[in-house]
């Protein structure tokens, strides 16, 4: 953890002086932190925040990535499936549809919006707010968009998906014949990709650069 300053009160520093922990709700001074540093909760040890390198171009980088595997991810075959002499091709939309035209509309809906919607509103909001402050363009819509992607986190659920392919694929190879199509490693890589880009795109520096508080995090 960075040095901490002076002894100061609490209650005579700014707001935006002052951090709280996530888990144990202590109210501190925030730490300047220099690159590679990581701050911690004093009374918990839970890590507040990190200051990265290249924050901001590293996580272009992860958002182009997995823009490009999203639509081979969702329209390429996840899996093909040969029973009595007849051979489908699955994908995650085609799951959808057959969903919808098998009556479960409501089902088909929400996994519409979970599995294909919501994580590709999550990207394009990412990919706009970190556009907005490597331009250094429109960083009052880039607060909002980050705003609206913090909402939407919880709405994304790639990794519960991918747990309902890797059952029905367990249960399906003693009835039929079971190959894996490009679609699926299309779809583990973008998921993985977006858990890095979680990793990557350090909120507390995101929020100071949209705030102008941190000038560098565009380098």
């Amino acid at each position: 953890m960075a040095d901490s300053p002076p002894d100061i009160p609490l209650c005579s520093l700014p707001v935006s002086a002052l951090v709280a922990c996530h888990e144990c709700d202590l109210l501190m001074r925030k730490p300047v932190l220099q690159d590679g540093e990581r701050a911690q909760c004093p009374r918990c040890g839970y890590e507040l925040f990190s200051h990265r390198l290249y924050v901001v171009r590293r996580s272009l980088a992860l958002v182009l990535t997995a823009l490009l595997l999203y639509i081979p991810a969702n329209f390429l075959p996840i899996m093909q499936l040969n029973l009595l002499g007849q051979t489908s091709q699955d994908t995650v939309w085609s799951g959808v549809i057959g969903l919808y035209e098998s009556g479960m509309q409501g089902i088909a809906v929400v996994v519409f919006l979970c599995s294909m919607a919501v994580p590709l509103l999550k990207l394009l909001c990412q990919l706009l707010v970190l556009l907005s402050i490597r331009l250094d363009l429109w960083r009052s819509y880039g607060l909002l968009l980050y705003r609206i992607y913090h909402h939407l986190r919880e709405w994304g659920m790639l990794e519960v998906y991918l747990m309902g392919i890797l059952v029905a694929m367990v249960k399906l190879k003693d009835l039929a014949d079971l190959s894996l199509g490009l679609g699926l490693f299309c779809f583990v890589t973008l998921l993985l990709v977006q858990v890095w880009l979680e990793v990557t795109m350090s909120p507390q520096q995101i929020w100071e650069a949209l705030s102008g508080e941190d000038s560098h995090a565009g380098d």
